[in-house]
């Protein structure tokens, strides 16, 4: 979207001062495309002000937002451009289209100790590669939500990718939240650190283990989903904003409504599923092997690849 050379920021908007602007921005109306989808009814609500300045407001922010198009042609050649990371497995690679792909969320699921948080680990390594190798050149952005970051781990990965192990862990900047609220807090600061240090790829690890543990029961579904509906745009934003890769892993839980194939279902519901660009199910197999299936991407097909986690990382 391009906004009229004479409205920026809110308070740009006739009717809209710092205090009213700030009250916008609590309460989610953060810039001018917001306020322009809005109505002057809820702009009302949420600032205090008259219908009839809110009217004024939203009539403006409208006019200053306009709806930018591209051809076809366009868009083939951003998605050629897009940067991969490597899985270190050419089967997985090859299943998605060559690897971790940037500007979208990549989200693999399955059970405890089905080897999500490994592969996180490879690709925390594998994207500090040059390009022409696998990587981005770029450092990373870790959100431990379950203490499971295991610099021991990484240590191993990069040496068994030829890379200076300290170096590495050096260009992983880690965030161990422990709520909901820190978690969201992390990512919404994140473009001051993104700029900085160059990082290339996000990792959330796990999305839902604070969404489930403090969202309990039907009744705090709504407001679960809300947070985390705004939590995972965010993800987007940023990877759209700086040319990133988002990868995430997520927990499941059996369907009772299946009675037949496989019941492991990820949670997070419709919120999760139609934000992810690329979904993954992992599930073990014997000894290292493990299974992964593509279920969803919009330019990959279905398949099913089989790696193995081994001491020095990711392997066909």
């Amino acid at each position: 979207m391009a906004k009229d050379k004479g409205v920026h920021e809110l308070e740009d908007l006739p009717g809209i001062g710092p205090t009213t602007a700030e009250k916008l921005r609590a309460n989610g109306f953060d810039n001018i495309e917001k306020v322009a989808a809005s109505s002057p009814y809820q702009i009302s609500e949420v600032t205090g002000i008259s219908s009839e300045n809110a009217k004024k407001a939203v009539d403006a922010a409208r006019e200053a937002t306009n709806i930018e198009v591209q051809t076809g042609t366009a868009v083939l050649e951003k998605r050629e451009s897009l940067g991969r990371i490597t899985t270190s497995a050419k089967g997985l690679d090859e299943l998605l289209g060559g690897g971790v792909e940037t500007n979208g969320i990549t989200e693999m699921y399955g059970r405890f100790a089905s080897g999500k948080t490994q592969l996180g680990f490879q690709l925390a390594v594998n994207v500090q590669l040059p390009v022409e190798k696998g990587g981005l050149g770029g450092s990373v952005l870790f959100v431990d939500t379950e203490g499971t970051f295991r610099p021991e781990r990484i240590k191993s990965d990069a040496e068994g990718a030829g890379l200076d192990s300290k170096t590495v862990l050096d260009n992983i900047f880690v965030s161990r939240v422990t709520s909901t609220d820190q978690q969201i807090l992390t990512i919404e600061r994140a473009d001051k650190l993104i700029r900085e240090k160059n990082v290339k790829l996000i990792i959330v690890d796990s999305l839902m283990a604070l969404f489930r543990s403090e969202f309990i029961g039907r009744g705090a579904l709504n407001e679960r989903q809300q947070k985390l509906n705004a939590h995972i745009h965010k993800l987007q934003r940023l990877a759209d904003d700086y040319s990133l890769a988002v990868y995430i892993t997520n927990q499941v839980m059996d369907n009772p409504g299946m009675l037949f194939g496989d019941p492991t279902t990820p949670v997070g519901g419709n919120v999760v599923a139609h934000a992810a660009t690329t979904r993954l199910y992992v599930r073990k197999s014997k000894e290292e092997k493990r299974i992964i299936r593509l279920v969803d991407s919009p330019s990959m097909p279905e398949g099913e690849t089989v790696i193995k986690i081994t001491p020095d990382g990711v392997r066909d």
